[in-house]
């Protein structure tokens, strides 16, 4: 690489990497650290704290006086919403300095900065959104019922203490998808960036103090999944848990939840399909799954087509397509615009993503390209290069494990309902895409798919449409107004109707 990513560090210097605790800067009680090396060279980039019990305790304590005391969740609706939106454009102004933050993190391309899950003004549209629900998702005024007495309504009101648990693939998008509809609805929130992607995390948080938010509303505590997330995800004080991350930790997280019965949204991955009928263009169809599984995060987002069930007319023809978006991939230097695609985040996730691709072929499927480390100038990096298994039979382990890397297994059908049972034979349910010139066939196929999101002819994620999962992809769901309400509590109110009111 012929600018090291540590010179990248030092032009573009990095946040304070302190805890945030009721608006004031500390390290932890402890004095660990964690110091964070770049996935793509494994150079040091930078340390922060590792928080630990007490130190998850005092934000939480802080949160909780926020809350039940502070100045947040009594502020005038037309006050937050505008702090809000102040805060959106600060994003849109410090968005170059945020994606090279994000770059630095978990080497995601800048190339790839203004790509949905990349994007800093995706995350300002998210906070945009959900500020202009602040004075309209009220409750609801109701008549006596059968001639009674009495008035009946109901209020949203906020839920209380969140705790925020953020993955590092995306950390623009679900830093907007969780912070943004808590402090909407009136919450107060305990901020957990992950370990891999803190940097960038840090930096959005100091631009929302700048804002305006007053302190104790938002507290932020470093650290790693077993140390901070589980003291923050065990706290008797959190009443909201959302989570972003892996079926492992979402099960820890709803028997946590357990004794004080905290709410849980949890987004939990996918194994998505993509169905490419005989109709479609099927050169499309490939470039645009190979496209989800190998450009930007290198396969590593959980809404990722990384089943293609193709009809056996178009089969070689996707398989083609999809083998020259593979070879077009390149690999290096994130800061360099002709890159295109990140590093595997750490070397246990290389060595899950080499393992799976070895069983593949153990298992029988074909490897057509790909699925080895990358070696020369990219040896220190965490590369994998782009993988496509074909003769996938849909019961083999790489059709169902969720790979999290740059492999796409298709799967061959015959006909339209072999696709929607192979397409709804996973555990998952996050994401789905239907890819065929026949409006009819689309909608269809797209009610029988059992999946929170299906994109026809193509995919994305709208800040104003839910986003979520069915089965073990996760509960809840994330954007929109049931966003905004599922960080509240609904109170029921009977007025008793005197005789002036009558």
């Amino acid at each position: 690489m012929s600018l090291t990513v540590h010179q990248h560090r030092e032009r573009i210097g990095l946040p304070d990497g302190s805890l945030l605790v009721d608006g004031e800067r500390r390290p932890a009680r402890s004095g660990r650290t964690w110091t964070h090396h770049h996935p793509a060279t494994q150079e040091e980039i930078g340390t922060f704290p590792v928080a630990g019990a007490e130190d998850v305790d005092d934000a939480v304590r802080a949160a909780r006086r926020a809350f039940d005391e502070g100045e947040w969740p009594g502020l005038p609706v037309g006050r937050r919403a505008r702090l809000l939106h102040r805060y959106a454009e600060s994003l849109r102004a410090h968005a170059e300095e945020l994606r090279g933050l994000q770059a630095l993190d978990n080497g995601v391309p800048l190339s790839f900065g203004t790509v949905y899950a990349g994007s800093v003004d995706v995350a300002a549209d998210v906070f945009d959104h959900h500020a202009g629900w602040i004075d309209k998702a009220g409750g609801e005024t109701l008549p006596p019922y059968q001639g009674g007495d009495h008035l009946a309504m109901t209020l949203r009101e906020p839920i209380g203490v969140v705790a925020a648990i953020l993955p590092w693939n995306a950390p623009f998008l679900l830093f907007a998808q969780k912070v943004a509809p808590a402090l909407a609805a009136g919450c107060t929130v305990v901020l957990k960036p992950s370990e891999h992607a803190t940097f960038s995390v840090l930096r959005m948080v100091e631009l929302l103090v700048e804002a305006g938010l007053p302190g104790g509303a938002l507290n932020v505590v470093t650290g790693t999944g077993e140390t901070t997330g589980e003291a923050l995800i065990t706290h008797p004080m959190v009443d909201k848990v959302s989570f972003t991350g892996s079926r492992e930790v979402g099960r820890r997280i709803v028997e946590a939840a357990a004794p004080t019965f905290k709410r849980v949204s949890l987004e939990l991955g996918g194994k998505s399909p993509a169905l490419v009928f005989p109709d479609a263009d099927a050169g499309m169809a490939g470039m645009t799954a190979m496209g989800m599984v190998t450009l930007g995060l290198s396969g590593q987002a959980c809404v990722a087509h990384t089943r293609a069930l193709v009809h056996r007319d178009v089969y070689d023809e996707f398989l083609g397509a999809a083998e020259l978006i593979a070879a077009s991939v390149t690999y290096g230097d994130p800061f360099d615009p002709g890159v295109l695609s990140s590093p595997l985040i750490n070397e246990r996730q290389l060595e899950r993503v080499l393992g799976l691709v070895e069983r593949g072929e153990r298992d029988g499927a074909r490897l057509v390209t790909g699925g080895v480390r990358a070696d020369g100038e990219l040896a220190a990096g965490n590369f994998v290069t782009p993988a496509i298994f074909a003769e996938v039979d849909n019961g083999m382990e790489i059709a169902r494990q969720e790979v999290f890397g740059p492999v796409l297994s298709v799967v061959p059908f015959t006909d339209e309902d072999e696709a929607v049972r192979l397409a709804n034979d996973t555990e998952y349910g996050l994401g789905a895409g239907v890819f065929t010139a026949d409006a009819a066939r689309a909608f269809r196929v797209a009610r029988k798919l059992r999946a929170g999101t299906v994109g026809i002819n193509g995919f994305q994620v709208e800040p104003h449409l839910p986003f979520g999962g069915y089965k073990q992809s996760g509960l809840g769901r994330e954007g929109g107004r049931s966003a905004y309400e599922a960080y509240t509590e609904l109170k029921s109110v009977l007025l008793p109707l005197t005789d002036e009111m009558m």
